[in-house]
């Protein structure tokens, strides 16, 4: 028995992170799909276990090769899903979750259609530029570059079979984790 697709989107600093680390210690059927970007790593990022960190020149020749299910350019780097990473997990019958952002969601819809998409949002704008601010891992005119993305990324949300608003951890979770249940059983 094969696994679901679950691809999880939303604008930069929503949440997204933190909700799919919580479901990841609880929810051992669920796991996350280590994507590959051109970044370079935060302090804190293993690279395999946060990233699969690539060179420019590395990455366009697994695009050249059909290696990504879906790939984005955003904010400057690029980021993609491996097809042989899902695959396996699928393969392993388990759910995998993909954390990409809104053009890799498209992406995902066009070639696989039956994949659960789930949108998470900020229950303002206000509140996710502070979430950003507190990260202190980029400047300000990047923050306000992710601001920009993220009213495109808001006017999206239709795009997808589920919208969450995140406004306090526990409780979307608790949300997630109900929605989460119902369409992967």
């Amino acid at each position: 028995m094969s696994g679901k697709l679950i691809v999880i989107a939303g604008p930069s600093g929503v949440g997204k992170g933190s909700l799919i680390k919580k479901l990841l210690a609880n929810k051992p059927q669920f796991v996350l799909s280590v994507s590959a970007t051109t970044r370079m790593p935060r302090n804190d990022e293993i690279a395999g276990k946060h990233y699969y960190f690539l060179s420019e020149n590395e990455f366009d020749q697994k695009i050249m090769s059909g290696d990504f299910l879906e790939w984005a350019e955003f904010s400057d780097h690029k980021y993609g899903t491996l097809k042989s990473e899902v695959s396996n997990i699928l393969d392993a019958g388990k759910n995998v979750i993909l954390e990409i952002e809104l053009a890799g969601a498209r992406q995902i819809k066009q070639a696989a259609p039956e994949a659960i998409s789930i949108f998470v949002m900020p229950p303002n704008i206000e509140q996710l530029k502070q979430r950003l601010e507190s990260r202190g891992s980029e400047l300000p005119e990047q923050i306000a570059n992710r601001l920009k993305i993220a009213e495109i990324e808001l006017s999206a949300q239709n795009e997808f079979d589920w919208v969450l608003v995140n406004d306090e951890l526990e409780a979307s979770f608790d949300q997630l984790l109900k929605y989460l249940e119902s369409v992967t059983e």
